[in-house]
């Protein structure tokens, strides 16, 4: 599926591969994330994509993020919006990077042959298309295995390739020290 000289760049939506793997039952070590990667093919980039709260209450994802900008990642973050819901007047958050994401594949387009996006997310099948016919290979990895399953059908029947999470687990899985 990869090729020795084969470009590749990597899209993490973060909050879909949390949800992915926390359903999947397993703690995910995103070094080995980049070296399953680099052994496979010429990892030009990964990036790991996630909204984060106000800068002044402790986020949960704050120690990840910094991790991963120290560690090979290239992480793009946005502050998640605070809103009333109409409809129930309840208080909600949101924090969607799929435009940062769709970005990014289209911006990188030129630099790789081959992009990695983990996500199930359906939202990506356009860009996705739209990054084939710029003569590029797509490969989603999300999950079937999940109740219900991460991945959109839309999205794994227009990528070109589909990587079921659950099956790479053992190569991801953070070892216990």
């Amino acid at each position: 599926m990869f090729y020795q000289d084969e470009r590749v760049v990597i899209f993490i939506d973060g909050s879909n591969l949390y949800a992915a793997i926390r359903s999947l039952g397993f703690d995910f070590d995103y070094k080995k994330l980049l070296n399953y990667f680099q052994s496979r093919s010429r990892l030009v980039r990964a990036y790991y994509y996630t909204a984060l709260g106000d800068e002044q209450e402790y986020s949960p994802i704050r120690p990840l993020v910094d991790w991963l900008a120290y560690n090979g990642y290239t992480v793009v973050t946005k502050p998640i919006k605070e809103y009333v819901d109409p409809a129930t007047g309840i208080k909600r958050t949101k924090g969607n990077m799929d435009i940062e994401i769709a970005i990014g594949m289209l911006r990188m387009a030129p630099y790789y042959d081959h992009a990695v996006l983990f996500s199930g997310d359906g939202d990506f099948r356009s860009v996705v298309e739209a990054v084939q016919d710029l003569g590029k290979h797509v490969t989603v990895i999300s999950s079937l295995m999940t109740q219900p399953p991460m991945i959109a059908d839309e999205l794994r029947r227009q990528a070109d390739d589909f990587i079921e999470l659950d099956s790479i687990k053992k190569e991801l899985i953070r070892s216990t020290p």
